[in-house]
């Protein structure tokens, strides 16, 4: 369980920071907020759907209930996601170069995938009873 979720979290921050390549180099306006806006949106996205079905084998409970799983694995994500931000955000004002930035990035994330787990496993998606 925990090697694919590792594994799907590997696939989710590269997904991640490919979002936050592109919308860097096409953003108008703001291209650091928006590509980390942009990313982080696409990691979810992505690894809501892989950890539902190939982590923790998660059965459809109806509308209510998934919804509910995706507001408290959201709720989990924002306060992953903050840590994440904040490892980027401080390599990027410290060193200012796109090398800091991503490797705050991955830094970040790795940190915020580690704890990530231990939430949904213990309050998003539980364990089926015998």
């Amino acid at each position: 369980m925990f090697v694919r979720y590792v594994l799907f979290a590997i696939v989710a921050t590269l997904v991640n920071l490919g979002t936050q390549e592109v919308t860097i180099r096409i953003a108008p306006v703001a291209p650091l907020a928006s590509s980390i806006v942009m990313g982080t949106a696409a990691g979810f996205f992505l690894k809501y759907m892989l950890d539902k079905k190939w982590v923790f084998d998660d059965d459809y409970g109806g509308r209510q209930q998934e919804l509910q799983k995706i507001a408290l694995y959201g709720a989990f994500s924002v306060l992953t996601t903050l840590v994440f931000w904040g490892f980027e955000v401080a390599f990027w004002m410290i060193w200012q170069t796109d090398l800091a930035k991503y490797t705050g990035a991955v830094l970040g994330l790795a940190i915020g995938y580690a704890a990530k787990f231990i939430l949904d496993r213990t309050f998003v998606f539980r364990e089926r009873q015998a």
